[in-house]
């Protein structure tokens, strides 16, 4: 009688409880999100938009094995207003993100020639030539600056604008929307009219391109649309999350270069070349690069999971912040250690949803703190660190100025 009742007693589900959405200093990890994840590996949870509740997995292992199995669905979650953090949810066919295998690699197919390791070998001087004339213009300038003005924005915005294929004219404008879709200040209007001037300017560049023999996404886009691989909303769909993604560099940047300026230790191991890599590693798996949670997923059957019944129609979250932070694989995790022993962390997230743009990613992130250590040896905030002010309103964390002297 006891087993059964203790049994019965494991099935209640947890309570739900309200993720408002903060605005978080510096590196300082939700408070929230610990909270839930010292309540247990699967929590529920109520988001300031959409409707309902979620599921919430936190542990390293649920997540890897939630973010690679078919039964919970991307493309299920378009049908609903599922509990969220963005105030607009308007998910377009051909979104790589809301996608399901088959169709995830039939629409991944037409542009994974630009992102692969060869081409981003090939971009690698195209970028470095980028940045050394930034940084030539803060040299000549002199102290102090803002490095998000005058480096991390105008970087990856021109990288991933040079690789998307959009013309020098369009940048700026291009560059305007992708900053209102990712905040959340100006609520539902502001984004969705931020949302149709940037996809109706990538209808009209595919539809431009068609004919192109070019090897830039926008040509690779129109090409495949023509020879009907993929259909015309698809490939505007599959344009946009890249060509927001400069803005995810920009600001996951700001916040390792923070650390590096407020904890001068971290730079110069930086600066020894066979620790650079580990250490980049290390940060991206401690920074807090977004706030709350991502894209959900809805089971498509019945599932157990410690316990509980993940019912199937409902929603499942994960959270790659909470994963990267997990005891069990990272020891002491929220301490900064260059020296931890090698394990993949999630900050590009995993299974077949893993980040197209990674390697980009990669390749700017090492570039930016490569040539910033190399060309500005001296390197220090130019404020105390805590006086450093950060953004507001935005699903992706960082700086909202980073102002430096050398």
């Amino acid at each position: 009688m006891t087993e059964e009742i203790s049994t019965l007693t494991e099935q209640v589900p947890p309570p739900v409880r309200e993720w408002p959405a903060l605005d978080l200093d510096g590196t300082e990890f939700d408070p929230v999100l610990a909270g839930l994840m010292r309540e247990g590996p699967l929590t529920r949870i109520r988001l300031p938009h959409g409707e309902g509740w979620a599921w919430l997995a936190t542990r390293y292992d649920d997540v890897k094995l939630i973010t690679n199995d078919p039964r919970f669905s991307r493309t299920e979650v378009t049908r609903r207003q599922v509990t969220r953090l963005a105030p607009n949810f308007a998910p377009r066919p051909g979104s790589l993100a809301w996608a399901d295998q088959p169709d995830h690699n039939r629409l991944r197919k037409p542009i994974a020639g630009a992102f692969t390791v060869g081409a981003m070998k090939r971009l690698r001087p195209r970028a470095q030539k980028i940045l050394d004339a930034l940084v030539d213009g803060l040299v000549h300038d002199g102290p102090p600056a803002d490095l998000v003005e005058r480096v991390l924005e105008p970087f990856p915005v021109t990288v991933v604008s040079e690789v998307m294929g959009v013309p020098a004219a369009d940048r700026e404008r291009v560059h305007a929307w992708t900053r209102q879709i990712i905040s959340t200040s100006g609520g539902a209007e502001a984004a969705d009219r931020a949302k149709k001037g940037l996809y109706g300017w990538i209808t009209d560049t595919v539809r431009a391109r068609a004919g192109s023999t070019d090897e830039d996404v926008y040509a690779l886009l129109g090409a495949a649309v023509g020879r009907g691989e993929i259909s015309e909303a698809e490939a505007v769909g599959l344009a946009g999350p890249l060509q927001i993604g400069g803005e995810a560099v920009t600001h996951n940047c700001g916040q390792m270069l923070f650390l590096m300026l407020s904890r001068p230790e971290l730079a110069e191991r930086v600066r020894e070349p066979e620790a650079r890599g580990p250490v980049l590693d290390e940060l991206l798996r401690f920074i807090p690069h977004r706030a709350s949670v991502g894209l959900a997923r809805i089971a498509l059957e019945d599932v157990e999971l410690h316990g509980h019944r993940i019912g199937a129609g409902e929603p499942v979250y994960v959270s790659y912040l909470a994963a990267n932070r997990d005891p069990e694989v990272f020891p002491d995790p929220d301490r900064i250690d260059p020296d931890r022993a090698p394990e993949a962390h999630l900050a590009f997230g995993n299974g077949p949803h893993y980040c197209t743009g990674a390697v980009l990613a990669r390749l700017q992130t090492e570039l930016l703190v490569d040539t910033l250590l190399e060309r500005l040896p001296g390197m220090r905030l130019a404020v105390p660190a805590d006086e450093v002010v950060w953004r507001r309103k935005t699903m992706i964390r960082g700086p909202q100025t980073l102002p430096v002297t050398w």
